[in-house]
């Protein structure tokens, strides 16, 4: 009887992340179609770093869902095929966290450096800037692999296991490692967002007028990415957190993990987007012109199928 109780409770727990993940990659494609709608979006340093969130943060999401729903009905695939799936994983799971530094540092050059910003930040140097945070991201991945490869013999990757990120955390320095290396990147990236809230604040307090309000606005949204990276950083701290509650109670293990799925990796990946995307003036009133479009569309085409009828009504009648 517990154990039809507790498979009832995971059914509606797999749902419930299901609709969520729903929602959240609707409202990132809408945010999404926006920044491709609006010609130019497409020359800012500061939307294509943007998109580059949008996009990397719902292709996580698509495939961790994916990862989740093969878990819970424990489907298997060979580990080489869970190794191809899981740097997928790795790599955007930290493409996030290294782009809202990116984006830091393009608001303390818009603001503290604005003569030099559109040598900087231009188109060219932004698609270079995105390539190198491919690269910075992949170092992780690189490191847990390589740890992984030289810890297992080659039989192993054509066994059939389910697959999870935790397979390749074989002993428990495995995961320390794993952890020093996020937690450096991690440290790294706070450094730049102080540095940058530093040089902007004394930017604030030396200006004046028009230009006080933009750097206040720049400190806002400084404020901002230290706030979504402050989620990320937390989601870094979830599995020591479980692998504790795990020690204590199974079911409470079950329960926290569940709850740090949905708080500190699925919100995060939506509504800090959102909120940026609403924040921002241009884009929220290209946002806004989107979505009334759609309307009217919609409304115009109601409309016209109503004249249609209307008038084949008339025809019959006469």
């Amino acid at each position: 009887m517990v154990g039809g109780s507790e498979q009832r409770q995971a059914d509606y727990r797999v749902i419930i992340v299901q609709i969520l993940v729903i929602i959240f990659l609707w409202i990132n494609m809408l945010l999404t179609v926006t920044f491709f709608k609006k010609q130019s979006f497409h020359t800012s340093a500061r939307y294509l770093l943007f998109a580059l969130v949008l996009l990397s943060d719902s292709f996580l999401l698509v495939v961790t869902d994916i990862l989740l729903v093969l878990s819970f009905f424990r489907v298997v695939m060979q580990v080489w095929l869970c190794i191809i799936v899981s740097i997928v994983v790795f790599l955007y799971n930290m493409v996030t966290p290294i782009t809202l530094a990116a984006m830091t540092l393009e608001r303390y050059v818009a603001i503290c450096m604005p003569l030099r910003h559109a040598e900087l930040c231009s188109t060219r140097s932004t698609v270079h800037c995105i390539l190198i945070i491919h690269g910075i991201s992949s170092i992780p991945c690189i490191v847990i692999l390589s740890v992984f490869f030289a810890s297992v013999s080659l039989g192993v990757f054509t066994q059939n296991m389910v697959c999870s990120v935790e397979m390749f955390i074989l002993y428990t320095w495995h995961s320390d490692l794993r952890s020093a290396v996020s937690q450096f990147f991690f440290l790294i990236m706070c450094i730049v967002i102080i540095f940058s809230y530093y040089k902007i604040m004394k930017a604030a307090k030396a200006a004046s007028g028009e230009n006080k309000k933009s750097t206040q606005r720049g400190l806002r949204t400084v404020s901002l990415h230290a706030f979504q990276l402050l989620l990320c950083l937390i989601q870094l701290w979830c599995p020591f957190i479980e692998a504790a509650v795990l020690n204590i109670n199974l079911i409470l293990y079950v329960n926290v993990r569940y709850f740090n799925y949905i708080m500190f990796f699925l919100a995060p990946r939506c509504l800090s987007s959102l909120i940026y995307g609403l924040r921002d003036e241009t884009f929220f009133l290209a946002l806004k012109s989107s979505f009334r479009f759609g309307l009217q569309k919609s409304t115009d085409s109601d409309a016209k199928k109503r004249g249609l009828g209307l008038t084949v009504s008339v025809c019959n009648t006469s």
